[in-house]
């Protein structure tokens, strides 16, 4: 493939998006949510779904009413998804193989998660850290998902221009994330929750579906 067909860099989320881990989060909250006598709906969804631990901490917080502090909810959270992730981490269908061809392209790509950074360590110990050109976690940037800055700084990073870069999401908290940084975005949602609607913004069904000519012409469009 020509090198003008290629993207700059690809972006990736992590949680729902290379690896099933979404699942193991919603569990890890659930779990939380009735210790404090809250059952968690689809209405909790976007307090949950692509949001950093402390973000999920403070939600639980409002709605039970607990005595506990958002600070040792938040631990609790973490230590219980780190856990969980640490026990079981799969691949997204289509996810190790998209990576090997943008490897053997050598275009250059950056996981961009919202997660804790233990959390993003445990996840490279299963499915390689050699993919990554570089990684960033929560810790990472001041704001979080769905703040724009997790997506800039991996583009200043990597030396490019987010416009230049594809992102590769499921939530519409990381969608909005990479939207405002000026990314294009491919969203393969993890969940039923409804995407954000927007003419930067390519929706399929599968990391299966996805490869370099798609990708090119999603970073091409994008620069136009």
């Amino acid at each position: 493939m020509p090198e003008s067909r290629l993207p700059a860099a690809v972006l990736f989320d992590m949680d729902g998006t290379l690896v099933d881990t979404e699942q193991l989060w919603w569990q890890a909250a659930a779990e939380l949510a009735d210790e404090l006598h809250h059952a968690l709906t689809d209405q909790d969804a976007p307090e949950v779904l692509g949001r950093a631990i402390e973000h999920t901490a403070a939600h639980l917080h409002r709605v039970s009413g607990t005595e506990r502090t958002e600070a040792e909810l938040a631990d609790r959270l973490g230590d219980s998804f780190a856990g969980k992730v640490a026990a079981e981490t799969v691949p997204r269908p289509g996810a190790l193989a998209l990576l090997a061809s943008l490897r053997d392209a050598r275009v250059p790509t950056a996981l961009v998660s919202a997660s804790p950074r233990r959390v993003v360590e445990l996840v490279l110990s299963a499915i390689g850290r050699d993919w990554f050109t570089t990684t960033l976690a929560a810790e990472d940037t001041e704001r979080t998902k769905p703040a724009p800055d997790p997506y800039l700084a991996a583009a200043e990073r990597l030396g490019l221009d987010p416009a230049a870069c594809v992102a590769v999401e499921d939530t519409p908290t990381g969608v909005a994330s990479a939207s405002a940084a000026g990314c294009a975005v491919l969203a393969v949602p993890s969940t039923a929750t409804p995407m954000p609607d927007g003419s930067r913004i390519t929706l399929l069904d599968s990391l299966e579906q996805v490869d370099l000519a798609l990708l090119g012409k999603l970073a091409a469009h994008q620069a136009v």
